[in-house]
């Protein structure tokens, strides 16, 4: 259901709820044509609609698109289940919850950077009085 907010930008009428809708259905893989459909299905007028999506096209034309590549991960069945459990726990799809995974390892990755011993710790074997 949609919060019935309206925001008055240049007499346009501007709907956060739908403009967050059509954005999560993007995400999800559905084009622009199948979400105005599924928008007129649930009455909403066609004006509004428009209006909604001319505003998206021109918040995201002064920012870089994304681009996505595609990798194909063979997991097995037992895996597979594990991840769609914890995906509905944190109410994501399946592959919604493996690209955070990745994202969040590649993130933690680029972030932590082998440490180097000390010097002193290098040298301890090398004084140390017990001998092999």
């Amino acid at each position: 259901m949609f919060l019935l907010l309206k925001c008055h930008q240049k007499n346009k009428m501007i709907y956060p709820d739908l403009i967050y809708f059509i954005k999560e259905s993007r995400k999800r893989g559905l084009s622009d044509s199948e979400i105005k459909k599924l928008l007129l299905e649930n009455n909403w007028k066609n004006e509004i609609i428009n209006e909604n999506f001319s505003s998206l096209h021109l918040a995201s034309s002064s920012q870089k698109p994304i681009q996505k590549k595609s990798v194909t991960i063979n997991l097995d069945s037992s895996i597979i289940t594990i991840l769609e459990k914890r995906a509905k726990k944190n109410m994501m799809n399946l592959n919604e919850q493996i690209e955070d995974i990745i994202r969040r390892s590649a993130v933690n990755a680029r972030v932590s950077s082998p440490k180097q011993e000390k010097l002193d710790d290098l040298l301890i074997p090398l004084f140390s009085r017990k001998r092999n």
